[in-house]
């Protein structure tokens, strides 16, 4: 699971990418913010960590805010292939972890969520949508029984995990696989799928399996990054 201390990096600070920064800083997480324009900054109000004038597909603007110790980034400017391009540069030269798009056009949001890059089409974009995989082992439920045990939750399926069959991430009686988005659609015959990168899992838990369930996704996710190394 992650906690504080992790490094995020906001490529835009526009509406979402201040309000973003702004609640991540907030819970203890070190965040840098890059924008184009310096003018930009005048939405985090009294912010007082790095903001880097740059662009997101920079390497050297990209490092000074971070990027070769960064555990995730957000790519939320107005132009599309900008945050692709800033998305791609992030996870296949500094592999980073988590990584999410934001996309206009969802049509091209979903094609390139089939090419295993995390986006959001603006129609469906949150601040809370893109927490989710900038950290996704962060313990938060989208539901709890009034007992507090069962818990519905979102994981991303780690990398290492594509071609595996998603039933067997399941514990009867413990952990459920309700159901999985892939390619931005939502499946409900998640138990007979083999997974494949950009799955997100939607899951039903109890309590006592939810850090087995994290440790094991943490696991393979220290796995990916070893075999990337």
């Amino acid at each position: 699971m992650l906690h504080c201390g992790v490094h995020v990096i906001v490529v835009g600070c526009g509406r979402v990418g201040s309000g973003l920064a702004v609640s991540l800083s907030a819970e203890g997480h070190s965040v840098a913010v890059m924008d184009k324009s310096s003018r930009a900054f005048r939405r985090l109000k009294g912010w007082d960590g790095p903001c880097v004038v740059g662009s997101g597909f920079d390497r050297d603007d990209l490092e000074k805010a971070g990027a070769l110790q960064a555990d995730a980034l957000a790519a939320v400017t107005s132009g599309d292939n900008t945050n692709i391009l800033t998305v791609r540069i992030a996870r296949e030269t500094y592999k980073i972890p988590n990584v999410v798009a934001r996309i206009y056009d969802p049509r091209r949001a979903e094609i390139y969520q089939r090419l295993g890059i995390p986006t959001v089409a603006t129609v469906t974009w949150t601040i809370d949508q893109v927490r989710r995989r900038l950290l996704p082992d962060e313990d938060v439920g989208d539901w709890s029984d009034p007992t507090g045990r069962l818990t519905l939750i979102d994981r991303s399926l780690p990398e290492s995990w594509a071609g595996r069959r998603l039933c067997d991430l399941e514990d009867p009686g413990r952990l459920s696989l309700v159901a999985v988005t892939r390619a931005g659609s939502p499946r409900l015959d998640a138990r007979e799928l083999v997974g494949q990168e950009g799955d997100v899992l939607h899951l039903a838990v109890l309590d006592d399996a939810l850090r087995e369930l994290d440790r094991t996704l943490a696991r393979a996710r220290g796995a990916d990054q070893d075999g990337h190394a």
